[in-house]
């Protein structure tokens, strides 16, 4: 009887097929059918307990069974008849208002109907996005795609093999009095690249952490198309004087997975120098004391190391041992309670000191008609960003901040732990500054808001303005890859209803409808000042087409000029990597973004080529921002902007990669003019017969045109 009563309950997180929670008939015929049940399972049950404290009869044992099984069976058909032939006939009056409940309660449960709705016009001209007045967006629109960085940074600043580059993290730094996005890769210690040396002293004493960062600025590059460094190198060199690392060690990571002891007779690895290394001594708080012969005893046997530590004589009373070093590990240790962000990212905090922030979650699947959402591999219907974690990379030190004070489950785990939450007023003004809207929260938010934007029951009964997250094609060297969702992008731009304020650092996403690839809007998280923590979303106006990543791929792909160029380059030895296509909303427009990398076969190093812009019904581009800027929106519009020059990528196709003026020509003599005549001829003739599908001429023209190339190199090679 008590099971019966309390399955009721469970009636408020069913998920049917329109909606979640009670329905008409859940509410009609199965709520009061159980507590017909139950009072009659009672009933039995008291009849049960008489029949056996007396003379037990089988006639009172089947009256106590028999009522709650008929009524049972009896609630059962009811709810199958009332099922089909009352509610589905009349589907949306019947569930009107189980409708409404389900689209009030998953608002509420995913702080969906806290975010505020503008309209923006996209409109399609030149002059929607408004140069001049958005500087500080255009100055910081990341070219930098995270995989082509992360690979180039891997052969350019690992410096020795067992160095490795985890996670490129993007954040936002006051560098020369303006705030610039930037992107930062911590150099973490990875033991399993460490070559033939994987003993105990070297694992457990000597190579004890990861040392130092870069950080580069989202769309800086060298003439040579590599990431131009803010910080680099060891010992780390900074190239921005508001910007200095005096605590590089790094003990404490993403992939820092093994005890280390600390303060041995062994002198710790530091980094390397010259023909010799530098060597330190952890002079940190963080880890356990070793301590007596029986306190070493006891750690070695919870740690498993009880054949090593107890015999070493490097490891003395004095020498600790950090442990629990990967940050995740640690904060879930910690508080198993909450859940954490995949994606924790490193932060320099104004005193040159390293540390680590990770978003926490409070998360329950048991919010009365709000519908599921898979978060990792969990299924939550509530969520909420409550907590902020930092971790100091040096001494392992990990505190939480409660950013949502009013999220009643922090409150409740605030009052069984005291001591281990802090109000978010504690954390250092260098810390808070670096807080964000987390990609994790935006998607979950962005996947229900597609859906639950519809707040009338008969447009949501109908599904008639589903959304959905926008999606992209990866397109790397091997051709194009299958579609899926965007993932959000952090920009620096004032958002279209602010223009009086300063520029902020956002988390977008875009929407479109559902099976179409055009766009419909697009979902801010915001993360600085007063506004933290809120979101906006801006909607499209719908009697207008406007252009998704999908269709703007295509647009590129279309390009004569570019798709010749791009097969120029993607020939053997050498290939061509697109970046993920960025969308960005500027002024009243909206600006798409794609760069373009070449790399060689022999070397996983990608190295800038081209910067492709776009806009609804124009596309442009240049081997340098400012090139691609001039080619979309015209040199006058694009030299009035006001933009600060970036170095230039390498120029391709014969560019001169410089943002200078331009060196005077050495005049072209009769046989290179003449290479260069019959290269545009093959050219021509090559984009002319691959827009008429003749492939098989096209590639012989193009064979051509790669012959004509190499004359005129060893021509000009010649004439030097």
């Amino acid at each position: 009887a008590a099971r019966t009563w309390l399955s009721r309950f469970d009636m408020l997180y069913d998920t049917n097929q329109i909606f979640s929670g009670v329905d008409y008939t859940d509410a009609h015929i199965f709520i009061p059918g159980l507590l017909i049940v139950t009072i009659a399972l009672a009933a039995g049950g008291i009849a049960a307990l008489v029949n056996a404290a007396g003379r037990g009869r089988l006639t009172w044992m089947i009256g106590a069974v028999a009522p709650a099984i008929v009524i049972y069976i009896g609630m059962s058909i009811a709810g199958w008849y009332v099922g089909n032939f009352i509610v589905k006939p009349n589907e949306l009056v019947r569930e009107r208002p189980f409708i409404a409940h389900n689209i009030a309660m998953t608002q509420s449960a995913l702080d969906l109907d806290k975010i505020t709705r503008h309209s923006f016009p996209a409109d399609p001209g030149v002059d929607a996005i408004d140069v001049p007045d958005n500087r500080a967006t255009l100055e910081n629109v990341r070219l930098w795609d995270i995989g082509a960085l992360r690979d180039t940074l891997r052969q350019i600043q690992e410096i020795r093999t067992y160095y490795d580059f985890p996670q490129i993290d993007i954040d936002r730094y006051n560098i020369g009095g303006r705030e610039r996005e930037v992107m930062l890769a911590a150099r973490e210690f990875n033991l399993g690249k460490l070559p033939g040396g994987q003993n105990w002293i070297n694992s457990k004493l000597i190579y004890t952490h990861g040392y130092g960062l870069t950080m580069n600025s989202v769309n800086g590059f060298t003439p040579e198309g590599m990431p131009d460094l803010i910080l680099k190198n060891m010992p780390v060199e900074s190239s921005s004087p508001s910007i200095k690392v005096t605590q590089p060690e790094i003990y404490y990571g993403e992939v820092t997975n093994t005890d280390v002891y600390v303060r041995t007779h062994q002198k710790e690895f530091n980094y390397p120098q010259g023909q010799s290394n530098a060597y330190t001594t952890y002079a940190g708080t963080g880890g356990v004391q070793i301590g007596g012969f029986f306190r070493k005893l006891l750690i070695s046997i919870d740690r498993g190391d009880l054949t090593k530590l107890p015999f070493s004589d490097d490891v003395t009373s004095d020498s600790r041992i950090l442990m629990r070093r990967n940050i995740a590990q640690r904060v879930e240790t910690l508080a198993p309670f909450l859940t954490y962000d995949p994606d924790p990212y490193v932060v320099v905090a104004p005193g040159g000191r390293l540390y680590w922030i990770l978003d926490a979650f409070t998360t329950s699947d048991m919010y009365p008609y709000a519908r599921e959402y898979q978060l990792g591999d969990q299924s939550v219907n509530y969520i909420r960003n409550s907590v902020k974690v930092t971790i100091d990379a040096y001494d392992g030190t990990v505190t939480f901040y409660v950013f949502d004070p009013t999220d009643p489950i922090i409150q409740a785990y605030e009052r069984l732990f005291p001591a281990l939450f802090h109000p978010a007023s504690d954390m250092p003004a260098g810390l808070r500054q670096h807080v964000r809207y987390p990609d994790l929260l935006l998607k979950v938010q962005a996947t229900a808001y597609g859906l639950y934007h519809m707040t009338d029951p008969e447009v949501f009964y109908n599904r008639e303005d589903l959304w959905s997250i926008a999606n992209q094609v990866s397109v790397g060297s091997s051709g194009p890859q299958a579609s899926n969702p965007m993932e959000p992008n952090f920009v620096i731009m004032r958002l279209p209803e602010e223009t009086d304020k300063e520029a902020e650092f956002v988390n977008i996403l875009p929407f479109t409808p559902a099976n179409r690839n055009n766009l419909i809007g697009w979902i801010a998280g915001r993360s600085d000042g007063s506004a933290y923590g809120t979101a906006v979303v801006y909607d499209f106006p719908k009697s207008k087409l406007v252009d998704g990543p999908l269709q703007v791929e295509a647009r590129i792909d279309q390009n004569p000029q570019l798709s010749a160029q791009l097969t120029l380059w993607n020939q053997e030895g050498s290939s061509v990597l697109r970046g993920n296509l960025l969308v960005i909303p500027i002024g009243t427009g909206l600006l798409y973004v794609e760069p373009i990398y070449l790399q060689a076969q022999q070397s996983a190093m990608p190295e800038m080529r081209l910067i492709v812009l776009a806009l609804q019904d124009k596309v442009g581009y240049g081997p340098t921002f400012q090139e691609a800027m001039s080619s979309l929106f015209g040199a006058a519009a694009s030299e009035g902007s006001g933009l600060q020059p970036q170095a230039a990528a390498a120029g391709g196709a014969g560019t001169a990669a410089s943002t200078g003026p331009a060196k005077p020509s050495t005049p072209a003599t009769p046989q290179i003019q003449a290479l260069i005549d019959e290269a545009a001829r093959d050219l021509q003739d090559y984009q002319q017969l691959t827009a008429a599908g003749k492939l098989d001429e096209a590639g012989a023209k193009l064979q051509a045109l790669k012959q004509a190339l190499d004359q005129l190199t060893k021509a000009k090679a010649g004439q030097k």
